[in-house]
């Protein structure tokens, strides 16, 4: 039996589809690839600095917008939790999650300050902020940056592109961590990785090697 034209054209969408993906995938892995030679020991001192952060009796605040956010939440789970070993829960906070500070915040000031004012709130100079921006703009990431400096927290910085005004901003302690791509979802696969090698590295650091 003859294909029809329109079995035809959906054949011909499908590999399309299927070469899209493909695509997706390489460019994802050329991307860490290339991030590795430039990322590989900040990620290092990062971790070390987080570490000596949580042997302080030191706390974790973690800000970003959108998939950030949700980049948030996953790093301080896996604090709190678990990553890939058992070991004593870990003191981190995502500061996207408040929905009655963040509104509340955002409604009576402005946007903007929906993470500074949490930082100036409950930071503390033996604490930490990871502060992730794909794109290094984000006026409220930089807001807390801010704030943390003024509280003598040091920082780590998840940006990409350029590393924008956020890179600009970061003291001589802080930690910049930037992909070196230009599309969000690129920057944003690498920042995931990027945090799962802070929580192995943090678990390495604390409790040595499997």
């Amino acid at each position: 039996m003859k294909a029809t034209a329109t079995e035809n054209e959906a054949s011909a969408e499908n590999t399309e589809l299927l070469a899209r993906i493909g695509r997706q995938f390489t460019d994802s892995a050329e991307v860490k690839h290339r991030a590795l030679e430039l990322l590989a020991a900040p990620i290092a001192r990062a971790t070390e600095l987080m570490v000596r952060c949580l042997l302080a009796n030191g706390k974790i605040l973690a800000c970003g917008n959108g998939g950030s956010a949700a980049d948030c939440q996953h790093f301080a789970a896996e604090l709190i939790n678990r990553f890939e070993r058992e070991r004593p829960a870990l003191a981190a906070i995502a500061l996207t999650t408040d929905s009655s500070v963040l509104t509340s915040i955002a409604n009576d000031y402005d946007y903007e300050q929906v993470f500074s004012k949490q930082v100036s709130a409950i930071g503390s100079p033996n604490d930490v902020l990871l502060a992730i921006s794909t794109s290094g703009q984000s006026r409220n990431v930089l807001r807390a940056i801010q704030a943390a400096h003024e509280r003598d927290m040091r920082v780590v910085a998840l940006t990409g592109r350029s590393g924008g005004e956020i890179g600009n901003s970061l003291a001589g302690g802080d930690v910049h961590l930037c992909v070196p791509h230009a599309q969000t979802a690129r920057i944003q696969e690498v920042h995931l990785l990027t945090l799962h090698c802070l929580c192995d590295g943090i678990d390495f650091l604390l409790l040595g090697a499997e």
